[in-house]
C-alpha cells in the first residue's frame, strides 16, 4: 500500500527547499499550534513541524489542515513528527521520526518517494544509517539542554553538532535549547535549518511571535 504524500510535487522537489528557520508548534504554548504556525510563518519560517501526541484525532487533523492551508499560502514546508496517518491525511510534505517511531523504510513505504522523511540523529554514526536508510534530513541535537522534550537526551554543543554534520551530506537541522541568545552561533555553522520551539512559542502573543521570528530568521544564511 502507497500513501504518496504531496502529489503534485515531483520527487525530491520539496527535498530543495530544506533551509531556514523551522518553527515547531506546541498545544500548550503561545496559544496553540495554529497560532504559533501563523506567526511564525508571518515572520519568515520555511519550516512547520506539528508535534502533537495527545490531541484527539478527530480535533488534530482539524488543526493540521488549517496549518496545511496556512503553509501553502506561505509556500512553506509542513511537516508532522511522527504520526504517518496524520501527514497523509492533511497531505503535509512530510515527517520527522525519533528513534522509537517508525523505521525511515517503513514510512517511506507508506508515504511514497515524493515524501520527507527527517529522523534525530545525536552521533555521527546515526547520521550515517540514517542516510543509507533513506533520510531525506537529519535533526541534529539536542544542542543545548531543553525543556521542551525531556527525552532528548544530554546537549552534544556546538562540538557535536559539528561533528554529527561532517558525517552526512544530507540536509541537517540544529535543534535542542536554542534561542535568542545563542541563536547566531549555530547559525555559523554549516547546518542548513535550525529548529525552535520557546524561542518563537513563549515570545507572547501573535505579534510578538512574529516578530521573535523575525528577528531569527535574520540570522539564517537562506
Amino acid at each position: 500500500m502507497n500513501f504518496p504524500i504531496n502529489r503534485n510535487n515531483a520527487p525530491n522537489e520539496a527535498v530543495s527547499r530544506l533551509s531556514g528557520l523551522y518553527v515547531l508548534t506546541d498545544q500548550n504554548m503561545g496559544g496553540g499550534h495554529i497560532s504559533i504556525a501563523k506567526a511564525a510563518l508571518a515572520g519568515g519560517a520555511r519550516i512547520i513541524q506539528l508535534r502533537d501526541k495527545t490531541t484527539p484525532p478527530r480535533q488534530i487533523l482539524s488543526i493540521a489542515q488549517e496549518i496545511r492551508r496556512l503553509t501553502r499560502e506561505f509556500n512553506a514546508l509542513f511537516l508532522i513528527n511522527d504520526q504517518l496517518d496524520l501527514a497523509f491525511l492533511c497531505e503535509a510534505d512530510g515527517v520527522h521520526l525519533g528513534p522509537d517511531d517508525f523505521s525511515i523504510p517503513d514510512a517511506r513505504r507508506l508515504l511514497g518517494e515524493n515524501a520527507i522523511i527527517g529522523t534525530s540523529c545525536g552521533t555521527p554514526e546515526e547520521a550515517i544509517e540514517a542516510q543509507k536508510l533513506g533520510a531525506d534530513y537529519i535533526g541534529i541535537g539536542a544542542v543545548y539542554g531543553t525543556q521542551t522534550k525531556l527525552d532528548a537526551g544530554d546537549a552534544i554543543r556546538i562540538e557535536g553538532l559539528n561533528a554529527v554534520r561532517a558525517a552526512t551530506t544530507l540536509p541537517c537541522a540544529a535543534i535542542g535549547g536554542i534561542n535568542a541568545a545563542n541563536f547566531a552561533e549555530v547559525a555559523a555553522t554549516s547546518v542548513e535549518m535550525i529548529c525552535v520551539i520557546s524561542a518563537v512559542a513563549n515570545a507572547g502573543n501573535e505579534r510578538q511571535m512574529e516578530a521573535a521570528t523575525r528577528e531569527l530568521t535574520g540570522f539564517t544564511k537562506n
